[in-house]
């Protein structure tokens, strides 16, 4: 087992090692859809970022997607990228506009946008020129045709937990899930699992979506939890959401996490202040490579001064796997055929791959929390075919 809170070292070396790693996947598999490069000069790639929206904090994500893509760039060895940044202003019609006017710049893949909206109208608006787009987005909704989400799905998440909760026994899931969109989605993500597992959906209850409807929820959920069978509970709620009175109310209501596992389809260290919850110790979340992560952090403060946000490394991983292969010296080299190679590629949050559907499959680490700590208890795999896939 691996303590999460440990200080990187050598973080360019280790960069490096990836991006290394990225010039050695195996040969891809050509196919259509995306426009030819030409080999013997930069690659256009645009990138869109909510720059210039009103919502308060676009700015700080619009600046740190485009540090990271630029890291990225610095990073790469025998390719040039011509990064060519568009503001969506978050907005759907902005982003659409802009990204007609990315392919009319020339580019030959647009990397972004961030929200969902955004980045469907922005396939839409590249799809008559057969320009591929690597959205930032987790929504799987959007995804399919030239567009691709680089998100963490919950597909991905609850595959990955629901594998490895099988494995240590713990068969018989009970879903708690938030009413909206989103809750739903991670039902339904928990509920393909479990199938894919050969687990038992034991349970499912939700609540209205407040601190009152959680409260009075409670004691039909631990009555449910208690009668079902289920040896774990699943969450789709966040930290900023209901799972704080989940994790409080359940226990005080005779559901023992010892018992029951908790699990999370959402990350749990995310504010760090989650991890002194009393009902969240012993109960496990999945993250990304906890060591690749934390060197990505360190080279990235140590380049611009401040730390990422949290979705910058996707914008890494989209410019190094864009990278990676175009190096190859292959004209199609962004078709579908070549972004979805199966072996895919290594990035600053660990392998991943991206399917013919527009989703996304990450090599996830399985972590406890401990003592008010994360404890990474399964590490995440380095390729495919290990654990977890």
């Amino acid at each position: 087992m691996i303590a999460v809170f440990r200080a990187a070292r050598k973080p360019k070396a280790l960069l490096a090692t990836l991006l290394t790693l990225l010039a050695a996947c195996q040969p891809v598999n050509l196919g259509s859809g995306g426009p030819s490069i030409n080999t013997n000069r930069p690659v256009p790639v645009a990138l869109l970022v909510p720059g210039g929206s009103a919502t308060p904090g676009d700015q700080v994500i619009a600046r740190s997607l485009e540090n990271a893509a630029r890291l990225a760039i610095s990073d790469l060895r025998g390719v040039d990228v011509d990064l060519r940044v568009y503001n969506t202003g978050g907005r759907p019609d902005q982003a659409s506009a802009v990204a007609k006017q990315a392919v009319g710049d020339g580019a030959k893949i647009i990397l972004g946008p961030l929200y969902a909206q955004s980045a469907n109208a922005a396939g839409l608006a590249a799809a008559s020129r057969g320009v591929n787009v690597l959205s930032f987005s987790n929504n799987t909704s959007i995804a399919g045709g030239n567009v691709f989400v680089l998100g963490p799905t919950f597909e991905n998440t609850a595959n990955r937990l629901a594998s490895y909760a099988v494995a240590q026994g713990r068969r018989d899931f009970m879903v708690v899930h938030d009413p909206d969109v989103s809750g739903q989605t991670g039902r339904a993500a928990v509920e393909s699992a479990a199938a894919r597992t050969g687990a038992r959906i034991a349970a499912t209850a939700t609540y209205e979506l407040s601190q009152n409807g959680v409260v009075q929820a409670i004691p039909g959920i631990a009555s449910q939890a208690q009668s079902s069978g289920a040896s774990a509970i699943f969450f789709t709620a966040s930290t900023a959401g209901a799972l704080p009175l989940l994790a409080q109310l359940l226990p005080e209501n005779g559901v023992d996490p010892e018992t029951i596992r908790f699990i999370g389809l959402t990350r749990w260290d995310i504010p760090p202040s989650t991890l002194a919850m009393p009902g969240l110790q012993g109960g496990w979340f999945a993250l990304p490579d906890p060591n690749l992560n934390a060197s990505f952090e360190a080279r990235y403060s140590s380049a611009f001064g401040e730390a990422p946000h949290p979705a910058a490394g996707l914008a890494y991983d989209g410019i190094a796997a864009i990278g990676a292969l175009a190096s190859q010296g292959n004209a199609d080299a962004l078709t579908a055929g070549a972004l979805t190679q199966a072996s895919g590629f290594a990035g600053v949050n660990g392998v991943f791959r991206l399917r013919p559907d527009g989703t996304n499959e990450r090599g996830l680490a399985v972590a406890e929390i401990r003592n008010n700590q994360v404890i990474v208890i399964d590490p995440a795999p380095r390729s495919f075919g290990g654990a977890g896939f």
